[in-house]
């Protein structure tokens, strides 16, 4: 049994990861991945020669470089199980909030929330299509990557529309108080979820791809809970759609990443 180690400079979030292994699907020689997303890594275990391999993520042009190719001595130990556990908690968490924030968001009138709910939703179609396409075929994988990736571009394009109207007509001024216990709620469950990333205790699947979403996630409440305060002392409701904005141009760099994917 032999190890690869491929330093990928481009790949600094799940997609890219969920790219990479759609890609070397159905390498037949390919035991294992293993992806640092923080230090751009990726270490392979496999039989026979690595050239079909290394050439495969070549293709996808994010900057890799083979750093070393040596025996080792390997037997899986990763625990699936505890992986599917994780995954299952945090896109119940997710799916929880998504529905929270979208209701509570149209309520109040805050873009921030309900934008806030779509990117929600986005992450719990990752996480989805995660468990979903576990041991599936490639075919099955790409057709499931399609769909979640058109759907979460087509929520990113109408709350932009929902952005443009709001600005146009002006609209009422959304309510800070629950834009802020909304979002101190969704910061809660996002920090529940890290938490429950860490007692995994495996670096296997998705599971520090899924650490980065989440932090990500954190970063999108507490911008929220600023453009509530911003709103407060403004009495403006440009802070609430500015960060709404922000957060569907998030969802869609996200669409378009899994759509790339599902190519």
């Amino acid at each position: 049994m032999k190890k690869s180690t491929f330093k990928i400079i481009k790949m600094d979030c799940p997609s890219e990861e969920q790219m990479i292994r759609m890609k070397l699907d159905g390498i037949a020689q390919i035991k294992e991945l293993t992806f640092d997303i923080e230090g751009r890594l990726l270490e392979v275990i496999h039989t026979d020669g690595v050239d079909d391999i290394e050439s495969s993520i070549d293709e996808l042009n994010f900057n890799s470089t083979r750093v070393d190719t040596s025996a080792t001595e390997w037997t899986s130990s990763k625990d699936k199980g505890i992986q599917k556990k994780a995954l299952w908690i945090i896109l119940i968490i997710n799916f929880g909030l998504f529905v929270v924030e979208l209701v509570t968001g149209f309520i109040s009138n805050s873009m921030g929330l309900v934008a806030d709910s779509i990117d929600m939703l986005a992450d719990s179609l990752v996480y989805g299509l995660s468990l979903y396409a576990v041991g599936g075929l490639l075919a099955r994988k790409k057709k499931i990557a399609k769909i979640s990736g058109y759907f979460q571009l087509t929520l990113a394009v109408l709350g932009f529309a929902e952005v443009i109207r709001r600005v146009l007509g002006q609209g009422d001024l959304p309510v800070f108080q629950t834009m802020i216990v909304i979002s101190i709620l969704a910061l809660i469950g996002n920090v529940a979820s890290l938490l429950v990333l860490q007692r995994a205790k495996t670096d296997e699947v998705h599971m520090k791809a899924s650490m980065i979403f989440t932090s990500n996630d954190i970063i999108a409440n507490l911008g929220v809970i600023l453009a509530a305060v911003i709103v407060y002392y403004t009495q403006s409701s440009i802070p609430d759609l500015a960060i709404g904005s922000l957060v569907f141009f998030l969802v869609a760099k996200g669409a378009f990443r899994i759509l790339k994917l599902a190519k």
